[in-house]
């Protein structure tokens, strides 16, 4: 995670700022401190979501970001679906090392129909864990092809609807965020469905050179030695703490959004000092109300 981002977020909240934070291949929308719309062009954008959602058209979308926010029917699926794509672009923003720049600037016309908490962003997108853990790391959603795999195992896999959607989508030529794209669903949800069936041996790991996005060298740090064959040797790994029960999130098994500890002690060994985030504040009712209502209707 980018803590110069993190730490630039917090600032805006706290300093009740009004504006646009420009990161990486995304920005930020701020109003009085609150993120009131993101966007990444590695995530499809929330007119993409609200149409293929049917909660309003393309030309209802145009009309509304052209001065007229009426064409589009308020209500909660408009709001989690804004709030999902401030969510989904945070997350891919947050693994890039770019330095962020904020400019200020007039409110967003989606203020009156999104507002969310910036510590809360950075929290969550910490607790969906490391950008680089296993197979498929979040700077791979635009670089590289989704592969089904040739030959699979002869056992029984149970997939979800989300899962065969994306299955269904893999031709060997499209990338995570073009799926995404096309299907109308968050890229960090198509992300984590290709982990999981390339965990279940439907679709091939991808061979890539692995890169530490945002991981600094500690200038200070004493260097290894070489060994004589000339070829270097690799750094030892610091030793992680014992494993402690981890609630599971969704089907991937034990702690797979969550920081893993191995990861951490990576982190603090090359000098950078990984996010810890901050106590939750209470839940807001209202917000809880809305997104009940929200959950109804879309069933």
């Amino acid at each position: 995670m980018s803590v110069a981002l993190a730490d630039e977020l917090h600032r805006l909240e706290q300093q009740r700022s009004t504006g646009v934070l420009r990161a990486g291949d995304g920005e930020f929308h701020f109003a009085d401190g609150a993120i009131t719309s993101a966007g990444c062009r590695r995530t499809p954008g929330l007119d993409r979501l609200v149409v293929e959602a049917g909660v309003a058209t393309a030309e209802d979308w145009q009309r509304a970001g052209a001065g007229d926010p009426d064409a589009l029917p308020h209500g909660p699926r408009l709001e989690t679906l804004a709030v999902l794509s401030v969510y989904d672009a945070a997350y891919f923003l947050l693994a890039s090392p770019a330095e962020p720049e904020f400019v200020p600037a007039p409110e967003h016309w989606l203020s009156n129909v999104c507002r969310v908490a910036p510590h809360a962003v950075v929290h969550e997108c910490a607790r969906r864990g490391d950008p680089e853990f296993g197979p498929w790391p979040a700077e791979l959603v635009a670089s590289q092809p989704v592969v089904p795999a040739r030959r699979t195992d002869q056992k029984r896999v149970t997939l979800t609807g989300s899962q065969a959607e994306v299955l269904a989508a893999v031709d060997s030529s499209r990338s995570i965020a073009d799926i995404a794209r096309d299907l109308g669903r968050t890229t960090y949800g198509c992300l984590v469905a290709v982990r999981d069936l390339t965990a279940a041996g439907l679709i091939e790991a991808p061979v890539v050179r692995r890169r530490h996005l945002g991981l600094v060298p500690d200038p200070a740090a004493p260097r290894l030695p070489l060994p004589t064959s000339g070829v270097p040797e690799l750094p030892r790994r610091v030793p992680a703490p014992p494993r402690s029960a981890r609630p599971l999130t969704g089907t991937g098994g034990p702690g797979r959004h969550a920081l893993d500890e191995e990861a951490v002690a990576s982190v603090r060994y090359r000098g950078v000092r990984p996010y810890q985030p901050e106590r939750w504040r209470p839940v807001d009712r209202d917000l809880l109300i809305r997104l009940k209502a929200a959950l109804e209707e879309l069933a």
